[in-house]
C-alpha cells in the first residue's frame, strides 16, 4: 500500500493524460498559453496503463481519476479507459474535464468503462465564460454535460471557481441550475496554481463567502463528518434534500489530514500533493527497464515522504513552479 509517515493511505490516483488545454482560464494560465510538453516527454498509452496496473494490483489504489490539462485532448483516452476497466480488481474511474469534447466522446467513454465525470463550469453567462476562459465555447460545455448525463456518466459533478468582479454573484444561480438539471455542484476556492503566479489570498472568494451567498436563497444543512470521509468537499443538503452542494475549501479549511490521493503527471512524475515542490520520476524507471516490483517500491518511497499538509498557512509558502495544467487537478 501507499502509506506515509502520518499514517495516511493513498487509495485515489489522479492521472494527468496531457498538459495541453483548449481553454485559457485566467486562474490557470496566461492568454498565450504555455510551452507544452513534447511528445517524447509524455508517457505513452502503454506506460500509463502499466503504471495504473501497478497502482491497482500492487499498491492498493481503488479509484482512478483522469485529468489534464484537458484529458479529452488525449487521442488514446478511450482505449486507456477500456484497458483500465479490464484490470482486476477493477478500479472506479472518473474524469475531470472542461466539457468541450464531451458531446462527441461521452457515449464511447461510458462504453469503455468510465463511471462518471466532473466538469468545470464557472458561470452560466456566455459573456463571462468568454472573459474567464478567453474562448467562446460556453454552449459546447452545456451540451457536453447533457451528453454525459444522457450517457449515464453520473453523477455529473460541476466544479465552479468564483472570481472577484466576474462571477462572484453567481453562486445561488449556479446551484438553482444544477438542482434543476440533476447535477451535483461543488465550489472550489481559487488555489495558487496559476502559471503566472498572480494568486492573492486577500482577493479570494472564500468558502465562507460562498455559503453566505447560497443561504440568501437556500436552506443548507451540513452533512455529518462521518459522511464526508476523505472527500475534499464539505457537503450540504439543499432545502431538505435530496440535492447536495459541496465546497472544496483547500485554502481556508484544509483537509490534508484525511488526504488519500497520489498524483501522476503526464510526463510520469509522482506528486504527493498539488502544492508539492518535489517530484519522483517514474518515467525514467519505466524506460530503463525496471520491473514492476522496483517501480512499486519507488512509488512507495515517494509517498512515504509526503508532508503533513499543503503549507498554505505557512508564511514561507512557495507556489509550485509547475502550473495546474502540468500537475493535473
Amino acid at each position: 500500500m501507499l502509506i506515509d509517515t502520518y499514517g495516511r493511505v493513498a487509495t485515489d490516483l489522479r492521472v494527468s493524460l496531457t498538459d495541453r488545454c483548449n481553454l485559457r482560464c485566467t486562474y490557470c494560465m496566461p492568454e498565450e498559453g504555455l510551452q507544452w510538453l513534447t511528445k517524447p516527454d509524455l508517457l505513452t498509452d502503454d506506460e500509463i496503463v502499466r503504471l495504473i496496473r501497478i497502482a491497482v494490483t500492487d499498491l492498493g489504489i481503488t479509484e482512478v481519476r483522469f485529468t489534464g490539462g484537458e484529458p479529452l485532448l488525449r487521442p488514446g483516452i478511450v482505449g486507456i479507459v477500456e484497458r483500465c476497466a479490464a484490470l482486476e480488481p477493477r478500479p472506479q474511474m472518473s474524469l475531470t474535464t472542461n466539457g468541450i469534447g464531451l458531446k462527441r466522446t461521452a457515449s464511447a467513454l461510458k462504453a469503455a468503462g468510465l463511471d462518471r465525470v466532473n466538469v468545470s463550469l464557472d458561470t452560466l453567462r456566455p459573456d463571462v465564460f468568454k472573459t474567464l476562459t478567453r474562448r467562446d465555447r460556453h454552449q459546447d460545455v452545456i451540451d457536453g454535460m447533457a451528453a454525459a448525463r444522457e450517457a449515464g456518466l453520473t453523477p455529473v459533478k460541476v466544479n465552479a471557481v468564483l472570481m472577484p468582479g466576474l462571477n462572484d454573484d453567481e453562486a445561488p444561480e449556479l446551484l438553482a441550475w444544477a438542482v434543476e438539471n440533476e447535477y451535483e455542484l461543488r465550489f472550489i476556492e481559487q488555489m495558487p496554481l496559476d502559471a503566472q503566479h498572480g494568486w492573492k489570498r486577500d482577493g479570494m472568494i472564500t468558502a465562507g463567502d460562498i455559503l453566505e451567498s447560497l443561504r440568501t436563497r437556500f436552506a443548507l444543512t451540513e452533512e455529518s463528518e462521518g459522511e464526508r470521509g476523505s472527500a475534499p468537499a464539505e457537503r450540504w443538503v439543499v432545502d431538505g434534500g435530496p440535492h447536495r452542494v459541496g465546497v472544496i475549501a483547500s485554502v481556508t479549511r484544509p483537509f490534508c489530514a484525511a488526504c488519500d490521493r497520489t498524483r501522476l503527471t503526464a510526463d510520469g512524475q509522482v506528486r504527493t500533493c498539488l502544492f508539492a515542490r518535489e517530484e519522483s520520476d517514474l518515467r525514467a524507471a519505466l524506460r530503463s527497464g525496471a520491473p514492476d516490483e522496483e517501480i512499486a517500491r519507488f512509488w512507495k518511497l515517494a509517498m512515504w515522504g509526503k508532508k503533513a499538509g499543503s503549507g498554505l498557512d505557512d508564511p514561507t509558502f512557495l507556489q509550485p513552479d509547475r502550473p495546474m495544467s502540468a500537475i493535473g487537478g
